[in-house]
């Protein structure tokens, strides 16, 4: 395949036929592609995925992450053990292409992996990678570990996303009507782009972004002073860029860059669309702030025979159905924990991201309630919790193990790692009960529920 004038390998849908590129520092596609952390990426393959199914004339652009997220094992007291390890996969295909970009004013080289839409029903997805002979060693770590804990690494990779991103879009001849961030890591596309277009009201024209983050502290921001040094703003000096983007102080703020670089931007549901209007309301020249509710690929996560027997109003099979579903996952909680729950009891599951403001354990702040919910014989429960810190949040993974050992005390309870799409949807079918319980307004949207209420 020549990717050197790239279309989109299928007939476009004259509905959806605007050229777009979709930036994202992660993507869950499918289970054996793990580049992703979270609801992020969930959100971004269901995109990919159905984007597929209208045909829509759109790519992903996205990393190669050799050692993904992380790989979720156990210590020998089944707390949580954090492990890389290097992912091979044979289904994506390289482009041939292969290109400079300067990172820290030194010349990294950057290789294009593709996987065809045909592979797991997505739109075409390109990924980048610096883990190529031709770079030193630590040019090479860039695409080794996504959400690097080292700050020098992680600005290095919002450059490889955006301008990397972009320049991969100059390489293939695409030319994209629309240059849709989700989240502004790849914000320093924007400045390529300046450099092309001549023009920060072309940029405009170009640029849409989706904001995911409902307080203005969990933006990422980094010493602009340090993003110059490292080559962020494409030659640009730090007046320059304090010209374009507004920031007056010293450090760089991705999102409210981004919100003046775009033309339009959206919260990912009406609730955070209006929290993001209240957050940044006092900032001048940004764009306007809409809200378009996250989603997620039914084709993907539903699982069919349900849909067919509730269509059908056959409750027996319905049943049937979900009883199966709820066995099959049970099959994981026993093999990781040698547990056996019981497909008629009522199963409550908590699962996703562990993060402080999800309140994962928040079934057990009353553990006198607590207990009587487990040990109610008339009503009883089962309680799955699942989920990957991030891996040097030490709070969280506190959390995860401290539910890790109160499981040891409850035949009912389990707690399981690696939690992937695979485990995800298996956990959502098995569910009776999702369970999401954030702190009001920090939780942008909740597509786990989405999901879950699927099935």
């Amino acid at each position: 395949m020549n990717f050197r004038n790239y279309h989109v390998p299928y007939q476009i849908n004259e509905q959806y036929s605007k050229k777009a590129a979709y930036f994202s520092m992660e993507f869950a596609i499918h289970q054996p592609l793990k580049i992703y952390s979270g609801g992020l990426g969930f959100l971004a393959g269901s995109h990919l995925r159905s984007a597929y199914e209208l045909k829509q004339n759109m790519i992903g652009i996205g990393i190669l992450w050799k050692y993904g997220y992380y790989d979720q094992a156990r210590n020998q007291d089944q707390t949580l053990q954090v492990t890389f390890m290097e992912k091979i996969y044979s289904f994506l295909e390289d482009t041939g292409i292969k290109f400079q970009i300067l990172i820290h004013e030194h010349p990294v080289w950057v290789k294009a992996y593709y996987l065809n839409p045909e592979t797991f029903n997505s739109a075409p997805l390109f990924l980048l990678s610096t883990d190529l002979p031709e770079n030193d060693y630590v040019s090479q770590t860039i695409t080794h570990r996504l959400y690097d804990a080292n700050v020098a690494t992680k600005v290095a990779q919002f450059i490889l996303l955006g301008v990397g991103g972009a320049k991969l879009i100059d390489e293939l001849g695409f030319n994209p009507d629309v240059y849709h961030l989700n989240e502004a890591h790849g914000i320093s596309s924007a400045f390529y782009l300046l450099n092309k277009f001549k023009s920060a009201e072309k940029v405009k024209e170009h640029l849409v972004f989706t904001t995911h983050t409902p307080e203005e502290a969990g933006n990422e921001k980094h010493d602009i002073y340090l993003c110059h040094k490292m080559s962020y703003f494409c030659g640009l000096s730090i007046d320059e860029v304090r010209k374009l983007t507004g920031i007056k102080d010293d450090q760089f703020n991705h999102s409210l860059a981004a919100l003046r670089f775009a033309r339009k931007a959206n919260g990912v549901s009406a609730l955070h669309g209006h929290v993001s209007r209240e957050m940044w309301k006092n900032h001048e020249g940004i764009c306007p702030i809409t809200s378009i509710t996250n989603a997620q690929n039914w084709r993907y996560w539903a699982d069919k025979q349900m849909y067919r027997a509730m269509e059908e109003g056959n409750d027996f099979a319905f049943d049937d159905r979900k009883k199966y579903l709820k066995k099959r996952a049970f099959e994981i909680v026993a093999d990781q924990t040698g547990k056996v729950f019981d497909p008629n009891v009522l199963t409550i599951v908590w699962a996703r991201r562990f993060a402080g403001y999800k309140r994962a354990d928040m079934l057990t702040y009353d553990m006198e309630r607590f207990e009587k919910m487990l040990n109610d014989l008339k009503h009883p429960v089962q309680i799955i919790w699942a989920g990957k810190p991030y891996p040097v949040d030490y709070p969280a993974i506190s959390q995860f193990n401290n539910l890790v050992h109160l499981s040891k005390n409850y035949k009912n309870v389990a707690v399981l790692i690696g939690y992937e799409l695979g485990l995800s949807k298996r956990m959502k079918q098995a569910a009776d009960v999702w369970l999401n319980n954030p702190r009001v307004p920090r939780e942008a949207s909740g597509t786990s529920g989405m999901t879950a209420a699927m099935n």
